[in-house]
């Protein structure tokens, strides 16, 4: 059994009670115990559509943004929402020290292209938490051509 349905029938046993304890209608609260079982099935059971596609990643071209400057007390979620707002986010990813444990300031975003390029041009010297974003495209963790010749 799902978690909502369970709360939605334990609410609905509280409120039967209750609504008995204070009618002698039988009718009223077998009405209401129904009503609320048919209404705890419908939301437990039927497909919501934003919960479905924040789940599932976008399948597509994705693009992969650097963001600095961000306030140390932000959370994943938060910039996810933010960035959010322009296209499907795949993964936010904070940079922590390794020693500490705590934020650097900066992190990636993966996201849509279309809605990384909105974002580029929307969000680069955003006001976000009092600090000023800086987003650019992050560049690939693979080395230059030019750095392998110098270390042959």
């Amino acid at each position: 059994m799902q978690k909502s349905f369970v709360i939605t029938l334990i609410t609905a046993l509280i409120g039967a009670v209750i609504i008995y304890a204070l009618s002698t209608n039988v009718q009223l609260v077998v009405s209401f115990i129904a009503g609320a079982m048919l209404a705890s099935l419908i939301f437990t059971f039927a497909p919501s559509s934003s919960a479905a596609g924040s789940n599932e990643p976008y399948v597509g071209p994705t693009m992969t943004l650097y963001v600095g400057n961000l306030p140390y007390r932000v959370h994943e979620g938060e910039v996810k929402s933010l960035f959010g707002e322009y296209g499907p986010v795949n993964s936010v990813r904070l940079v922590r020290d390794r020693k500490t444990g705590r934020r650097k300031g900066f992190g990636f975003v993966e996201m849509s292209e279309a809605g990384a390029k909105k974002a580029m041009n929307k969000l680069n010297d955003y006001s976000f938490q009092e600090r000023t974003l800086k987003v650019r495209e992050a560049k690939s963790q693979e080395s230059d051509p030019a750095d392998q010749n110098k270390d042959s």
